[in-house]
């Protein structure tokens, strides 16, 4: 199984963080918020990770390299300046991940959700991780009934954690460098009562700005 991070957002809330250095390459712990990404897929047994990247996107290859000192094989799939969102930059990046269902991380969380389970979850054809909902979205996205995902409606919503597994025919209608969101398609899911998930209750940051980032990297440090 494969796995995909996705790392070519400009990051603007981090800014003047962003303006010289990718998000992803922003340290907490004393390490890259995507070198922590890296060791836990590594820890479990991935091999093959694929990397979209565009602003500062040399930054990112040149300290990441080849993913040989993780005894990992990384790929990357460079998009124009502003990006593709998040359904193109993964449509665009296809060709790099075969025709197996394959993990999808946010390159700007941190997480500690079990990286092994999504070789569990490769029948579904999208999946998502969520999480309740931090203070600074306490609306959340989504709901679940059982594993489906659902609107609201009246019961608690969940946030989504920026991780999930998704079949390449999920992306199936969205042209290779078309600029793209994911909710669409993931509207679309639910409509059709495909699109499935889990409450993940663990540890998990969306390090979105310099604050969120300053608390995180103290946390790992007091780790």
């Amino acid at each position: 199984m494969k796995a995909f991070i996705l790392a070519a957002g400009r990051g603007e809330r981090m800014r003047p963080l962003t303006d010289h250095t990718p998000k992803p390459l922003l340290q907490a712990g004393g390490k890259p918020l995507i070198v922590w990404h890296l060791e836990r897929l590594a820890a479990a047994g991935f091999k093959e990770i694929a990397i979209n990247h565009a602003h500062l996107g040399a930054q990112i290859e040149q300290t990441l390299g080849d993913g040989a000192s993780w005894g990992l094989n990384i790929q990357y799939s460079p998009e124009p300046p502003g990006a593709l969102e998040t359904a193109g930059g993964i449509a665009t990046a296809l060709p790099l991940l075969d025709e197996q269902p394959f993990l999808v991380v946010n390159g700007d969380v941190y997480c500690d959700w079990d990286f092994n389970r999504a070789r569990q979850l490769t029948a579904k054809t999208a999946h998502l991780v969520m999480v309740a909902n931090p203070a600074h979205h306490t609306t959340g996205d989504f709901s679940l009934d059982g594993e489906r995902v659902i609107y609201a409606n009246g019961k608690q919503t969940l946030t989504y954690a920026g991780i999930g597994v998704f079949s390449p025919s999920f992306f199936a209608g969205v042209q290779s460098g078309t600029v793209m969101k994911l909710r669409p398609l993931l509207d679309a899911a639910i409509a059709a009562g495909t699109l499935t998930g889990e409450h993940h209750t663990g540890r998990w940051v969306d390090v979105g700005t310099p604050q969120r980032l300053a608390e995180l990297d103290q946390e790992l440090k007091n780790a």
